[in-house]
């Protein structure tokens, strides 16, 4: 582990042999050893660096960013494990691999379903949830956004020019600079013999796509998370959780803290104001420090 900004890289080996890595850092230094850690869950085909921008803003306590099996640093899998049952349990054997009982889950879209999926499987290993725009329904457009891009390599053949596209095809997206843009890019992709290429494994395609077509009702899931410390971060112009679903998850948890961030679509990147001051509540409902 270590102190400061800086991640550690690790790797664990997952019950079935599949080699995982994360990060494990104390963003504000030596944390409480009391304190429940927070980990990290990314977007359906992203990983670990989903979560830069508001690391600075996690601390005290301890904070783990895990990269799914098939996406960032970690292996890749047989596609028929990348799903959603599989990388909850991936996500368990991290905290049994760090000897840790409990933990709190920020999770960003997929990683809020694998949240949901462990309130209901293993609800004694949550202390709390906080859920970036994504809820127990998936709106249509989402759902066609993720059919139009994913396990797709970019025609772009330089991070600058995919920067550039990825701003101007970005929905909901408003006053964000070129840097950002160029960040994100970098988060997500890699350079291969002169050509752009996505940092996963690009079956993931092949195993996510069947199951967009049986849709399943996840809302027992969301229930699921009765009793735990719950907050929701929705991008106000977001194309995959619908302002009904929102307001349906707040009207079945009143006590949930919610923010609406505007000029953002799918996903908030968490340094928003309106982010920042739910994480803030959601710190404090899990018994962090207010920093």
């Amino acid at each position: 582990m270590t102190g400061g900004a800086s991640p550690q890289a690790a790797r664990f080996t997952a019950s079935d042999g599949v080699g995982l890595a994360y990060d494990d850092t104390h963003p504000q230094g030596h944390p409480d050893p009391a304190m429940v850690p927070v980990l990290c869950l990314s977007g359906l085909s992203r990983n670990a660096r989903d979560f830069e921008y508001v690391l600075p803003h996690l601390g005290p306590g301890r904070v783990l960013r895990l990269d799914y099996r098939g996406r960032g640093r970690s292996d890749y899998a047989d596609p028929g494990t990348y799903s959603v049952p599989t990388e909850a349990r991936d996500a368990l054997e991290l905290l049994d691999h760090l000897g840790l009982e409990r933990a709190a889950i920020l999770g960003t879209s997929r990683g809020g379903l694998i949240a949901m999926f462990l309130a209901a499987t293993a609800p004694g290993r949550l202390a709390g949830v906080c859920l970036n725009d994504v809820g127990p329904q998936i709106a249509p457009k989402g759902i066609e956004d993720i059919r139009a891009y994913l396990g797709r390599n970019p025609a772009a053949t330089d991070m600058d020019t995919l920067a550039r596209e990825r701003a101007r095809i970005a929905g909901g997206f408003v006053g964000v600079p070129h840097a950002r843009w160029l960040n994100e890019v970098r988060h997500n992709y890699r350079e291969k013999a002169g050509r752009l290429v996505i940092d996963y494994d690009p079956r993931l395609r092949e195993a996510v796509l069947p199951s967009l077509d049986r849709p399943v009702d996840l809302w027992p899931l969301f229930e699921a998370m009765a009793g735990l410390p719950l907050a929701l971060i929705r991008g106000a112009n977001s194309d995959l959780l619908s302002p009904a679903t929102a307001a349906e998850m707040r009207r079945r948890r009143p006590d949930m803290i919610f923010a609406e961030v505007p000029d953002r679509g799918h996903v908030p990147f968490m340094d928003e104001a309106e982010s920042l001051a739910a994480i803030r509540q959601f710190k404090e409902a899990i018994g962090w420090t207010s920093t």
